[in-house]
């Protein structure tokens, strides 16, 4: 049984904790922890490489844009880690989306880090973030656009995919970035 506790430290900042395992931001540690140890068994190195770089760029991608859209940047760091996880798992990017917010369901209730419903938001999030050419729920958006500016920004020699550019483009208006 999920038990939230709110935590006050001695200087007064305050956090929330899922099963009093400390402040809010270490569940991303535990799933980061729990993420790390399943990638790290892949054995293609280069591959390896390319989904740690991605998972985490994405990851930061996605803190920053929740935080400035007032969302909950833990959760949406959560979203990011796991939203590839099925494919890296499998090999196989067909219909990843749907069946990686499955995996991520199955992971965040296994390590009872979440609520059901942050479980729902960071699922709902995954089994959108492929769909780019539609708009679904602000926490879908966010992953989104955080898996466009990785895909876009992490190789620039690249051209950006047809079905990503519009959303790219909104995307460096709204953070003031002339392209």
């Amino acid at each position: 049984m999920l038990r939230h506790f709110s935590i006050v430290y001695k200087d007064g900042s305050g956090g929330e904790s899922i099963n009093g395992k400390g402040n809010a931001m270490s569940r991303l540690k535990e799933l980061r922890k729990y993420i790390d140890k399943k990638l790290n068994k892949m054995e293609d190195e280069d591959k390896r490489t390319g989904a740690i770089a991605h998972l985490y760029g994405v990851s930061l991608a996605a803190q920053m844009i929740a935080k400035k859209r007032n969302l909950d940047p833990e959760l949406a760091a959560m979203a990011a880690m796991l939203h590839d996880m099925h494919a890296y798992k499998t090999g196989s990017y067909d219909d990843h989306a749907h069946l990686g917010a499955d995996y991520a369901r199955n992971v965040l209730t296994k390590l009872e880090l979440t609520t059901p419903e942050e479980t729902d938001i960071i699922c709902s999030a995954i089994y959108h973030h492929d769909d780019k050419l539609n708009v679904d729920g602000p926490m879908d958006e966010v992953l989104k656009d955080a898996d466009v500016i990785h895909h876009c920004m992490n190789d620039m020699s690249k051209p950006i995919k047809e079905k990503e550019q519009a959303r790219f483009d909104r995307l460096m208006k709204e953070f003031g970035i002339e392209s």
